[in-house]
């Protein structure tokens, strides 16, 4: 996968380097050049090798020589040359660029970096930083070289790569450095968590919390793993903690408001879920769970919520629970004909969810 990123560079773009070889290795470098124009890498091989052999104070052969053997894929021949390319032209950015790349293919990424700090080459040098252990520098280059080609799926995967190991080591910090404080609880909390190891998880929160009750997200993060357990009094009482610290959080509005919905107290659902949406407006989820919440008391704007949904989300789980819901309020309403197209659209993504 380096070497796909490696290939993306115009390794042709050249220094002009002064001849220095005799008339014969120029000969056989000219007709190297020709042989790899046409593609005939090994013919191309063969006679760069011969100029090397007669001109080997060349930077250019040398070049031409190690660029010939990336190309093979071959970047364990191509380290020799472009290694005494470099001693004769040190200053050449061409070179140390190859360099680095074939240091870096062979794994020697501690040893690549400087030729591609010199080259001025962010992509493959955040690589390198990234094998040899510094995530950190390496997402600055990464990033760097991201924004030149966004669309690249090896710098993406690297990006990825890098913000991971990064995360990683900040959070090994944290929990040797401050192992008994309420972030390293946090973290704890949240490790087990993802390990379905629910008991422990819910200590690290409790502990977390008591050490500093108002802090951003331990209240919501510990309602959440209540609700996926259906215990919504507990979530409830989670998710209100953390919009009385946190009152403009449209995400603590919205999930104590559904949470509230799970317990059947659809008026301060209704509430919640309506200042929710005032916080972040239009947010589907929070749309539907209004929908549920005014369906029995304000069919109308139960009615509008849903519709909002549809609007928003199509062919998607939530379009097709607001379908259902939109059948269920019209067929109360006596709206038969409403109801009968609200499931056939409810089927109809259902069917194309393969449900």
């Amino acid at each position: 996968m380096i070497q796909a990123l490696f290939f993306l560079h115009l390794f042709l773009q050249r220094q002009a380097v002064a001849p220095q070889g005799a008339a014969p290795a120029r000969v056989l470098l000219q007709s190297g050049i020709a042989a790899e124009n046409r593609n005939d890498l090994d013919r191309a091989l063969a006679e760069f090798r011969k100029a090397a052999e007669l001109d080997p104070s060349s930077p250019e052969v040398l070049l031409r020589l190690g660029d010939a053997y990336m190309k093979k894929h071959d970047a364990a021949e191509a380290i020799a040359p472009l290694k005494r390319a470099a001693g004769l032209n040190p200053g050449s950015v061409p070179i140390q660029q190859l360099l680095g790349y074939a240091l870096l293919a062979q794994g020697y990424a501690a040893e690549a970096i400087p030729h591609l700090e010199t080259a001025r080459d962010p992509g493959a040098l955040g690589i390198a930083q990234l094998e040899n252990d510094e995530p950190a520098k390496a997402m600055v280059n990464l990033q760097s070289a991201l924004e030149s080609d966004p669309d690249n799926p090896d710098l993406l995967f690297y990006v990825s790569r890098a913000a991971t190991a990064a995360g990683s080591q900040s959070t090994d910090k944290l929990l040797a450095a401050f192992p008994s404080s309420a972030r390293a609880h946090q973290t704890r909390g949240q490790g087990y968590h993802q390990m379905k190891m629910i008991p422990e998880a819910v200590k690290e929160y409790e502990q977390a919390i008591a050490i500093r009750p108002d802090l951003p997200g331990l209240h919501l993060e510990l309602g959440e793993i209540y609700a996926g357990r259906t215990e919504w009094p507990k979530a409830e009482e989670q998710f209100r903690a953390e919009t009385k610290s946190q009152p403009g959080s449209a995400e603590a509005a919205f999930r104590l408001g559904d949470a509230l919905v799970q317990e059947g107290k659809m008026k301060e659902a209704a509430e919640e879920l309506r200042r929710s949406d005032s916080l972040h407006p239009n947010m589907p989820e929070t749309l539907y769970a209004m929908g549920r919440a005014l369906a029995a008391a304000d069919a109308s704007a139960a009615e509008q919520a849903l519709t909002s949904v549809l609007k928003i989300e199509q062919n998607t789980s939530l379009a097709a629970q607001a379908d259902l819901l939109l059948a269920s309020i019209h067929r109360k309403q006596g709206k038969s004909a409403l109801a009968s197209r609200e499931m056939e659209d409810y089927r109809r993504i259902q069917g194309l969810r393969g449900q």
